[in-house]
C-alpha cells in the first residue's frame, strides 16, 4: 500500500498554491472537477483579482488575530513577489486590486507549470476522509488512497454550477471539527415587500454608504430585478445576517448643505437621478413641493435619504454569492501551520476555513495565504 506524504483536496486556488509550494514531497492532488482553477479561470470578469495592496483583517470576517497571524507568514507583498520570480507581473486597477493584465488564464498557468510535476486525478469525487495507523484513508468514488497528510482546500458552497460541494466541511465534522454554519457572502440582498419599490429602478446605480452594525461600507449600490446588488450590497451581505441596514443615498454630503435655496422643489436640490428621486419621493409619501412649503413630517421623511432603514428579506443565494462565510473554526486550526489542534496531520486552508473577505481580491489572498502556512508546515 502506497502512502503518499500529502494528499490534496481540492485543485483551486489554496490546493493549487500548496502543491506548488510542497518542495520535494509525494504528492497527490485530488479534484472532482474535470479542470482545476474553475473558479479562478471565471474570477474578476475573466482576469481574476488577485490581492489587493490594502491588507489587514480589517477587511475580513473572522478572527482578527488568527488572520493576522497568517499573513505574518505570508502576506500581499509576499504573494506579488513570488508572482513575479514566476514570470507574472499582476497589473493594479480599480480600488487598490491587482488583476491579471490580461486573463485569468496567466495564474493558473503559472500554478499549474508549478505542479507539473504533482500527479493531479481530476474527475474524483472525494466521500470522506478516516484516520488510520499512520495517516489518513481517503475515500473517493474512484477508491481509496492514503496519505500520511492531508490537506482540506475543497472550498465552499457557492458557484455550485462549477461543481461546489459541502464535503469539506463534512470531513472536518466527521473528524470532530466544529463548522461555523455556511451561509452565502458577497451576494446580493432580497427586499421585504415595503422595498419593492427599488426593484422598478433595475439597472440604476449609485454611489452610497450602508452601515450593518457598526460597519459603514462605502460603494456602488445597483438596483436589480431580485433586489439590491453592487459592490457596497455585497460588503454588507459578508457582515450581515438578519435584522436591518442602513443605506445613506448621499455619501459624503450634508443635507442641510442642499437646501439652500428652500423655495425650490426639494427634488431639483439633490444630486441624484430624477428616476431614483421620483421613487424614493413616491415610497417615502413626499410630496413635489418647494422645500419651505414641506410640513416638518415631510422634511423628517426627506431626511431618510441620508438613513434610510431596510430588513432585508434575504440573500441571491448560493447560485449568485462569489463566496461561503462560515466553515471550519479557527479557534481549532493553528494559524502558523493550519494545522488542526484535534487533529495531528490534518490541515486546512482557503474558503473551507471560517474566514472571509470583503470584495476586492482578499478571498484570493487569503487562499494563497493559508496554503502557504500550510505548506511551510508540511
Amino acid at each position: 500500500m502506497h502512502r503518499h506524504d500529502c494528499i490534496i483536496l481540492g485543485a483551486g486556488a489554496a490546493g493549487l498554491m500548496a502543491a506548488a509550494l510542497f518542495r520535494g514531497k509525494d504528492l497527490l492532488l485530488l479534484e472532482h472537477n474535470s479542470l482545476p482553477a474553475a473558479k479562478i479561470n471565471i474570477s474578476g470578469g475573466g482576469r481574476c483579482n488577485i490581492t489587493n495592496e490594502n491588507l489587514s483583517p480589517s477587511f475580513y470576517l473572522g478572527d482578527p488575530a488568527f488572520i493576522t497571524s497568517v499573513f505574518k507568514t505570508f502576506d500581499n507583498r509576499d504573494l506579488l513577489r513570488f508572482l513575479k520570480a514566476n514570470g507574472l507581473e499582476p497589473v493594479l486597477r480599480k480600488s487598490g486590486q491587482y488583476f491579471c493584465k490580461e486573463s485569468s488564464r496567466e495564474i493558473i498557468e503559472v500554478l499549474l507549470h508549478l505542479t507539473k510535476a504533482v500527479p493531479i486525478r481530476l474527475n474524483t469525487e472525494i466521500t470522506g476522509v478516516e484516520r488510520e495507523t499512520g495517516g489518513f484513508a481517503v475515500h473517493t468514488a474512484s477508491g481509496t488512497f492514503f496519505a500520511k497528510r492531508v490537506l482540506v482546500a475543497t472550498g465552499g458552497l457557492s458557484y455550485p454550477r462549477l461543481g461546489a460541494s459541502p464535503i469539506g466541511f463534512r470531513i472536518a465534522e466527521s473528524l470532530g471539527h466544529t463548522v461555523v454554519t455556511p451561509r452565502p457572502a458577497l451576494a446580493g440582498l432580497t427586499l421585504q415587500p415595503e422595498q419593492f419599490w427599488m426593484k422598478e429602478l433595475s439597472g440604476l446605480s449609485l454611489p452610497v454608504e450602508i452601515g450593518v452594525g457598526r460597519r459603514k461600507l462605502s460603494g456602488d449600490l445597483l438596483f436589480a430585478h431580485r433586489g439590491i446588488s453592487g459592490p457596497a450590497v455585497l460588503n454588507a451581505s459578508l457582515f450581515w445576517n438578519r435584522g436591518k441596514i442602513t443605506v445613506d443615498f448621499l455619501p459624503g454630503v450634508k443635507l442641510k448643505s442642499l437646501l439652500k435655496r428652500p423655495h425650490r422643489s426639494a427634488a431639483s436640490l439633490l444630486p441624484l437621478p430624477k428616476r431614483f428621486i421620483k421613487a424614493f419621493f413616491e415610497a417615502t409619501g413626499i410630496p413635489q413641493l418647494p422645500y419651505a412649503q414641506m410640513s416638518e413630517a415631510q422634511k423628517q421623511c426627506l431626511s431618510l435619504i441620508k438613513s434610510y432603514t431596510l430588513a432585508p428579506a434575504g440573500t441571491f443565494g448560493y447560485e449568485r454569492a462569489e463566496v461561503t462565510k462560515g466553515g471550519v473554526s479557527t479557534d481549532e486550526i493553528d494559524p502558523s501551520t493550519m494545522q488542526s489542534r484535534i487533529v495531528e496531520g490534518l490541515y486546512f486552508a482557503g474558503e473551507v476555513a471560517d474566514v472571509t473577505g470583503m470584495v476586492g481580491g482578499y478571498n484570493f489572498q487569503w487562499a494563497f495565504s493559508s496554503a502557504a502556512a500550510a505548506a511551510k508546515s508540511v
